[in-house]
């Protein structure tokens, strides 16, 4: 499972027009599904989430999560997250996990965030959606449940 998690001031995500989901303060997270994922790396995934320290202390260091902050999460499916890239100039998405399995998974992750007393807004899984996000820093990191990076 790979996500880009991104510090936003506010984030939303529209679907022909209509929003479907808003946050204020808090992560606007890309969930891509792997071929081979599981409730484990929908535990590490939703835990690292929810408890990242990226967000100001008083002293102004990275020192509290979106759980200390009272933020919520944005979570939106992204499959291409698992494109490669390395050969020709069209990505490759063999990586990716069956839709029907992805978005199991990815509800799940919604789940257990949701369950550490975060509020979780979701875009639409499968759904062409329109994202938009005010980054605050802009702190963007890189998870990987398989520790690649």
């Amino acid at each position: 499972m790979r996500a880009v998690i991104q510090r936003v001031s506010e984030a939303k995500v529209e679907i022909e027009g209509k929003v479907i989901g808003r946050i204020g303060p808090g992560l606007l997270v890309y969930l891509g599904v792997g071929k081979g994922d599981t409730e484990a790396d929908v535990q590490f995934m939703a835990e690292k989430t929810a408890n990242l320290r990226i967000f100001a202390d008083e002293a102004g260091k990275m020192n509290r999560s979106v759980i200390d902050i009272g933020g919520g999460v944005l979570l939106v499916s992204n499959f291409t997250l698992h494109g490669d890239c390395r050969k020709g100039r069209r990505p490759g998405f063999d990586a990716a996990a069956d839709p029907a399995l992805a978005e199991g998974l990815y509800e799940k992750v919604a789940q257990v965030i949701a369950q550490q007393s975060v509020p979780v807004e979701k875009g639409s899984f499968g759904a062409h959606m329109h994202v938009t996000s005010v980054n605050d820093g802009p702190v963007t990191f890189l998870l990987d449940s398989g520790r690649l990076f």
